[in-house]
């Protein structure tokens, strides 16, 4: 009986072990594909964040995203989604956005018929940078 107990003692060790090991190779492999560690992965996000919206959501005193690129054309909508008033005004003396106070829930639109490198600020918080390439 002693015999049948160390036995079955070993048996669980071993399942547990394989199973430990199973779960710990799983936990490596997703924080791999959460985290880019690599250039091509961040490349491929930053891309993907701009050629793929023309809307800009404007929330934590950010621009969300803050760089995009869209065609000539394109009209680009920011959505006020933070507790405080914020704007969406050009910096380089070009003819971009100047949306005035969007107060919490306003948006406001505006559409990019001139290619070039258009950069804008909240006037309100200069700190708050975005840009809008836009292509032909």
């Amino acid at each position: 009986m002693g015999k049948r107990v160390i036995a079955v003692v070993v048996v669980i060790l071993i399942i547990g072990a394989i199973a430990f090991g199973l779960s710990r190779n799983s936990n490596k492999n997703t924080s791999n594909q959460n985290t880019p560690s690599s250039a091509s992965s961040q490349s491929s996000q930053n891309n993907q964040s701009l050629t793929s919206t023309n809307s800009v959501t404007i929330q934590n005193f950010a621009f969300t995203p803050g760089d995009i690129t869209v065609k000539k054309g394109t009209t680009v909508t920011w959505t006020n989604n933070d507790s405080t008033a914020h704007s969406v005004n050009e910096t380089d003396n070009q003819k971009g956005p100047d949306s005035g106070d969007l107060n919490p829930g306003d948006k406001y639109s505006f559409t990019f018929n001139q290619s070039g490198t258009f950069k804008y600020r909240c006037n309100l918080h200069p700190e708050m940078l975005g840009t809008v390439t836009v292509t032909d």
